[in-house]
């Protein structure tokens, strides 16, 4: 069975406090099955995209927005892991995740590059030096977030000034709300 109740919760949430607010058919929205073991609950997932993106070998999101841990990682896509060499697979569950929970499933970067935009929302502190590592560096095993790169789409990051407090390149600063 997949732990997902970080996961669970937060997409509740975000149906409670966004998605319920819309005019969205709940039929649109598509879940993982947290109830099956995490094998078949990423090829079930893989299988309801497949459906929604018919005709596309890999969904084309119009938008992803996607976050990212203090070691680089994002969606369940962790540095040096397997996964990051996966090209067939749209959705894979991995099994021996380091950090809480160890069992997840998570798009491929197949699916992250295909995106027509990408957007990654960092915050704080703790996000500065891997920020860095990312937008600045050009490591030889890049961390997984720098291998996002959609092919003809946009890629956009949102930082707050904590996050960014070490970055040396121009960017935009907008002021807060």
């Amino acid at each position: 069975m997949v732990n997902c109740d970080f996961f669970l919760s937060l997409c509740l949430s975000a149906q409670a406090q966004l998605l319920s607010k819309l005019p969205i058919p709940e039929g649109q929205v598509i879940t993982i099955n947290p109830s099956l073991p995490v094998e078949e609950a990423a090829e079930d997932y893989a299988k309801k995209l497949r459906e929604a993106f018919q005709g596309d070998s890999i969904p084309v999101f119009d938008l992803l927005i996607l976050g990212i841990g203090p070691d680089g990682h994002t969606c369940s896509l962790f540095p040096d892991h397997p996964l990051l060499q996966e090209k067939e697979k749209i959705v894979a569950p991995i099994s021996d995740s380091p950090k809480p929970p160890p069992q997840r499933v998570t798009f491929t970067l197949p699916v992250l590059n295909a995106a027509r935009t990408v957007i990654f929302v960092a915050t704080g502190e703790g996000k500065a030096a891997v920020l860095k590592r990312i937008l600045e560096g050009r490591e030889e095993n890049p961390l997984p977030a720098a291998l996002v790169q959609p092919h003809t789409g946009t890629l956009c990051w949102f930082l707050d000034e904590a996050a960014a407090r070490l970055l040396t390149l121009p960017f935009e600063k907008h002021s807060t709300l």
